[in-house]
């Protein structure tokens, strides 16, 4: 999906805490202080940007997911030092680091996360107990929607949103259950993973968490049952959105195995990078004679390609006795190769990938269409290249509707792998 510009922040250091002058040192906690669930938010720029997360003990140590709608996101590790909390999110390169007050019943501190360009970073603070994701709209401070808006935000709608950069269109799946709101948005790179919300009074409020995505939704419904509203990403992107009903079946996005093309007519794709051990991997090689090839272009730093990888570690498994190679190229943010090693191992690492992964460059779409000459664009992370047994590319597919757009998932997997049996019954 398109990447949203980052600015650079530079995390200010949580201070410990310091006894007053004559009093004894504040006890440390024990993990049992922080298990429960917890409302967090996130300080946007466009206000609180909240998300549910669950700290539990298991065996002795302690565990933590953010929840949003039926996502359950896992965190790395959970550290605790004092009164000090680290929630650890290595796969993603970040972390939240906070400290629990003396009450035991509220964190206060920061979330960071490393970025193209800079760290991306934004207060965090989180109240035991409190089972509400936004705000009343009384609470807030904030205004209804237009009298006569109405009652429901359920059902699909046709999206635009609107940045410096242009616009783009999406696809919003939504469904409501009394107040809350629950769904996604899909473009034509991806989707927006799983919203979370509500939708009071004309007021519609959405929102997601997942240790790299930071996403905050706001629209206004008109009495003509439109949605017009901003939307904020992380620390610093900003874009506003317009919205109407359309009807289930009904074409909003564009052609996702139209947008990237070849830039010869003989149907060539190559490739030539270092694995993480440091061996250049070409599609010419041996091992890939008489194979069909899936290339997967891809960054460990992308929520989406998280969510292709364990299905493409799945197809590996399921059908590299009949002939089928996966090999992923990995364009990481930062251009530190010890730094992309130690990300792009993680990502094999937590998704059981055992086909090789490549080093090929950095995250910007531009710069990874420059390493890869033979196609028109890169237009999203993912983008998978299918190649035939004869050697030749058959099939791009651009984005990647993840688990979070339902029927859209599940629509697109049985495409894809009509396409690998098919690719595969093919003579070598």
């Amino acid at each position: 999906m398109r990447q949203p510009p980052i600015a650079a922040l530079t995390l200010l250091a949580l201070s410990p805490l310091v006894a007053a002058c004559g009093e004894p040192p504040m006890p440390g906690a024990t993990p049992g202080e922080l298990v429960g669930r917890w409302r967090a938010v996130l300080t946007s720029p466009g206000g609180e940007l909240p998300f549910t997360l669950e700290i539990a003990e298991r065996d002795g140590r302690l565990e933590a997911w953010a929840e949003n709608g039926d996502e359950r996101a896992p965190f790395s590790g959970v550290a605790l030092d004092g009164r000090r909390v680290e929630l650890e999110i290595d796969w993603y390169d970040a972390e939240i680091l906070a400290e629990l007050d003396a009450g035991d019943d509220r964190l206060t501190g920061r979330w960071r996360k490393t970025a193209a360009g800079g760290d991306s970073s934004l207060p965090f603070s989180a109240v035991r107990g409190d089972a509400r994701r936004f705000l009343p709209l009384a609470e807030a401070g904030l205004e209804p929607g237009a009298e006569g808006a109405p009652a429901s935000v359920a059902g699909s709608w046709q999206i635009e949103l609107r940045d410096d950069d242009g616009s783009e269109p999406a696809r919003g799946e939504l469904e409501q259950d009394g107040a809350r709101v629950t769904g996604t948005f899909l473009t034509p790179t991806g989707d927006y993973r799983y919203l979370e919300g509500s939708y009071e009074r004309g007021l519609l409020r959405l929102s997601t968490f997942d240790g790299a995505h930071a996403f905050l939704f706001r629209a206004r419904a008109g009495a003509d049952g439109t949605l017009s509203g901003d939307f904020w990403s992380r620390d610093s992107y900003h874009a506003s959105w317009t919205a109407r009903p359309v009807a289930a079946r009904e074409q909003v996005l564009p052609d996702a195995w139209q947008l990237v093309g070849l830039e010869n007519d003989e149907g060539r794709f190559g490739f030539r990078f270092p694995d993480l051990d440091g061996e250049p991997v070409a599609l010419s090689d041996e091992r890939f004679r008489g194979k069909v090839v899936l290339v997967n272009i891809f960054g460990s730093w992308c929520p989406n390609c998280n969510d292709k990888a364990p299905l493409l570690a799945r197809w590996h498994e399921r059908w590299g006795e009949r002939g089928l190679e996966i090999v992923g190229l990995a364009y990481e943010l930062t251009g530190d190769p010890e730094r992309d090693r130690r990300q792009v191992a993680r990502f094999a690492d937590r998704h059981g990938i055992d086909y090789p992964l490549l080093l090929a460059g950095v995250s910007d779409k531009t710069k990874a269409a420059e390493t890869l000459p033979d196609l028109t664009s890169v237009v999203a992370f993912p983008t998978t290249v299918f190649v035939g047994r004869d050697g030749k590319v058959r099939r791009i597919h651009t984005g990647f509707a993840g688990p979070g757009t339902g029927e859209h998932h599940t629509r697109l997997v049985a495409e894809l792998e009509g396409l690998i049996e098919k690719l595969l019954a093919e003579p070598a």
